[in-house]
């Protein structure tokens, strides 16, 4: 279905705009930056660069740079949302720039694959890293030359020291809370013993594991990150951007604060696990910047809590195992927390970048419960989604006069009457959708009772209801199968009763059901998709995740939808009237064999 894009008209309380910024501590931080002049004074070279490579080139024209820095390791997961719209959101509203740069210091985990797919997913949430025609996509590993020269320089004025120590020995040495680290008896080899060594190192001389190459900072330090922490490792592993250039690499906490300055990034924006390597990301800056290979001033780093949701994980590690164990289809299942996955259940970028705003950026951590993700979804959706009836647990409905009312008296059979509907109720410039009525039409197994119980306002023997679009119909009873279920309900037709006609709402009824006629209805596959988890904290307290899965989280029925749906493309998204909002499978739809998936239900029903 090719619809033209809804208009931009109020409507009700549910129109969505561009939300007010609410102030936050980052914000806070940005514009007294900006007020004091704190990064005025900043170069840019043009690309990327060291302290002389910046100090030709002009000031900064970019008033802030923020930077997105995922490790192309896996699938980025809705964590990973927030992220994006927090950097990219401060990037865009302070006339600033956002890098996009993947940390690729860890070569046995990474993968092409796992990089386009984060490109192709920060484009689709609605963000980019292409500022004033220039792109600002780097690579960690484009930097390693520099890296290994600012290792050498550390070494050479004798912050740095290659380390023998066994991993055991390391271990014990390092302390723990309660008790300081010990020296290794290697700190106080002379330098150039040091960087003899650490050339060996990068010569592939020496075994994978035999030696790392330590910062020299303080053993006895309280925060355990400042004891020496390991900058470089031994590790033979072709890399997927460099090859087999390197046999040594630096660990991520060394690379990082490098990779922002070299970027001049000036809020190096980051959740809050990293506050505690805060200080060895300002120790180490502040001594290239000393040495004058890093340009002054250095970048500051910021911590905020990141996104806990309710009813989720997102730890790569767990969610590998529910993809490996068959748990789930793939990286890509609608019922995973991955960006991929969201997509394809029907999650819009707008909905996620509105989860991102009213979730708030704070110090503060908690638990954002999965209803307000929903809740996002279905604001957004519910502005433009065009409308449809599907009915997905059918029983044939038998209007046993139809033929008599319809056909003049002639008892014409297979008459057909002609119905429409609006694509969106409030929007009429998007159309209408049209479909057929007949003697026999689809509807849903829950709307007939043979005894109702009280407030059941549907069909049941002498009640009458309407046929959303259509006419009002009076049930007389039901045939059954040998088994004692439903195999039929009967209705008769009341004449002179089709919506939108002279005198048709002249008969008053309390109940309004959907239908699809069996005439032009389409089969179709629904896959009714809920929580992958029972608990609402699965892992909570080394809990075992896997206990927790729900066996409900995906049901698969074979549905009838309206005619108007023959032409749904992949990703396009609907509200099935009643039952909630649905998307055509990215994957699995196709012209002749439409597959839906149900997004969100029109409101929150979990647990009730």
């Amino acid at each position: 279905m090719s619809l033209p894009a809804p208009s931009q008209k109020k409507f009700g309380t549910s129109q969505p705009t561009e939300p007010a910024k609410p102030s936050n501590f980052l914000r806070q931080i940005i514009e007294s930056d900006l007020t004091t002049g704190t990064n005025a004074t900043r170069r840019w070279g043009g690309s990327p660069g060291d302290n002389t490579h910046h100090a030709q080139g002009p000031l900064d024209p970019a008033r802030i740079r923020t930077r997105f820095p995922p490790e192309p390791n896996g699938y980025l997961h809705i964590g990973h949302a927030k992220s994006i719209c927090v950097n990219f959101g401060l990037a865009r509203d302070y006339a600033g720039v956002c890098h996009l740069r993947f940390d690729d210091t860890n070569p046995e985990k990474e993968d092409q694959e796992f990089v386009d797919a984060i490109m192709d997913t920060v484009r689709w949430l609605g963000f980019d890293w292409v500022a004033n025609g220039t792109s600002h996509l780097y690579h960690a590993s484009d930097y390693f030359d520099f890296m290994y020269r600012a290792a050498e320089h550390l070494i050479e004025t004798g912050h740095a020291y290659v380390d023998e120590q066994s991993a055991e020995e390391m271990r014990l040495n390092r302390g723990d809370f309660g008790k300081p680290g010990v020296n290794s008896r290697f700190r106080d080899r002379a330098a150039a013993d040091n960087l003899a060594r650490f050339r060996e190192m990068r010569d592939a001389r020496h075994a994978d594991g035999s030696m790392v190459l330590r910062a020299k900072v303080d053993m006895a330090s309280p925060n355990i990150n400042l004891r020496d922490p390991t900058i470089y490792r031994i590790r033979r592993a072709e890399h997927h951007n460099t090859g087999d250039k390197w046999c040594i690499y630096p660990m991520y906490a060394y690379a990082h604060p490098i990779e922002d300055a070299l970027e001049q990034i000036t809020h190096s924006i980051c959740t809050l696990e990293f506050e505690d390597q805060r200080p060895w990301y300002d120790w180490l800056l502040e001594r290239l910047i000393e040495g004058r290979l890093l340009q002054a001033p250095p970048p500051r780093q910021y911590e905020f809590a990141r996104l806990n949701l309710t009813y989720v994980i997102t730890s790569k590690r767990k969610l590998a195992t529910l993809v490996y164990d068959h748990k789930v289809s793939g990286w890509d299942d609608p019922r995973m927390p991955t960006l991929v996955g969201l997509r394809r259940r029907g999650y819009t970028p707008e909905s996620l970048r509105l989860l991102a705003e009213r979730t708030g950026t704070s110090k503060a951590g908690g638990w954002t419960d999965y209803s307000t993700l929903e809740g996002c979804l279905r604001e957004t959706l519910d502005v433009s989604a065009p409308r449809a009836m599907a009915v997905l647990d059918p029983v044939k409905l038998l209007i046993t006069n139809w033929d008599d009312v319809m056909g003049g008296g002639n008892g014409q059979p297979g008459f057909l009457d002609a119905c429409s509907a609006p694509l969106h109720p409030h929007l009429p410039e998007l159309g209408r959708r049209q479909f057929k009525i007949g003697r026999e039409v689809w509807i849903e197994r829950t709307d007939f009772e043979e005894t109702p119980a009280k407030g059941f306002f549907r069909l049941f023997p002498g009640n009458r209801v309407r046929l959303k679009y259509g006419h009002v119909v009076e049930c007389t009873g039901c045939s059954r199968n040998a088994d004692g279920s439903v195999a039929q309900v009967h209705a008769l037709l009341v004449p002179d009763t089709k919506s939108g006609t002279p005198g048709s709402d002249a008969v008053k009824v309390k109940g309004v059901i959907t239908w699809v006629a069996v005439a032009d209805g389409l089969p179709a596959e629904v896959r009714l998709y809920d929580r992958l988890f029972t608990e609402p904290q699965p892992d909570a307290g080394g809990k075992d995740f896997l206990a927790s899965l729900n066996p409900d989280s995906l049901k698969v029925v074979q549905a009838l939808v309206e005619p108007s749906l023959a032409t749904a493309s992949a990703d396009e998204k609907f509200q099935f009237e009643r039952h909630g909002y649905f998307v055509a499978d990215r994957v699995d739809h196709a012209p002749g064999r439409p597959v839906f998936n149900l997004a969100v239900g029109l409101k929150d029903s979990w647990g009730k």
